[in-house]
């Protein structure tokens, strides 16, 4: 049976992961509508900056966090301006620091899929006089809904199984940055490894779950042209 720590860490871990893919549709959207449309110059060093937590140690991603979010960061003296405090071993900073490294996870399969869209649903709804964003609601959204969900499940499975940026940015407190990935590696240095073998079960089942519900109700992109 799982410990009242795991099913903590579990929960916390699912909050998460929830607020980050919530957050990163927000965000996401607008970034990858950007890239999948604009012909400017500066679209390959956006493609770039976004794709970089791709290839980026998480370490390395951390610590430019930490210090950006820390007391002297200008994030930092930015929130503590406002009264927030710093971010750093918080739960909101967690989310923060996971928003950056799921990015790419929400903006490629979106960017993907507008692309696939092509121009014709575009230019039938210009001829029948629909405004841009009565367009991008009414025909771009619908026929982008599989890279809508591609994108929210991948994001989500993969703030859930985040360490690095995690352990730099949150530490290890129980009931506030203690996610599972964390947890597990608890059990392991402290030899509990029957506790970590459940832990990462329920984990390896979850991810491997989700996956496969994506991958076979998964519907066929809309053809736009």
């Amino acid at each position: 049976m799982l410990t009242d720590s795991d099913l903590q860490a579990i929960w916390l871990t699912t909050r998460l992961a929830g607020i980050t893919t919530l957050i990163l549709l927000l965000v996401g959207t607008p970034i990858a509508w950007l890239l999948a449309r604009s012909r400017s110059r500066w679209k390959g060093p956006l493609g770039a900056v976004v794709a970089l937590p791709l290839v980026l140690p998480p370490s390395v991603l951390g610590f430019y966090l930490l210090l950006a979010m820390g007391p002297h960061g200008p994030v930092g003296q930015l929130t503590a301006s406002l009264g927030l405090g710093v971010l750093p071993f918080t739960f909101w900073g967690l989310v923060v620091a996971s928003s950056f490294y799921s990015l790419p996870f929400m903006v490629q399969p979106l960017q993907n899929a507008f692309e696939g869209i092509g121009e014709r649903p575009l230019e039938v709804a210009a001829t029948l006089r629909a405004s841009p964003l009565d367009t991008f609601f009414s025909v771009v959204l619908p026929l982008a809904k599989p890279g809508f969900i591609t994108a929210g499940v991948l994001t989500f499975a993969h703030t859930v199984g985040e360490f690095g940026v995690v352990l730099m940015i949150g530490g290890n407190i129980p009931g506030v940055t203690r996610v599972a990935s964390v947890q597990i590696y608890d059990h392991v240095e402290a030899m509990e490894y029957a506790d970590a073998h459940r832990l990462a079960a329920v984990m390896l089942i979850f991810s491997f779950t989700v996956l496969l519900a994506m991958y076979v109700r998964r519907p066929k992109p809309a053809k736009g042209d």
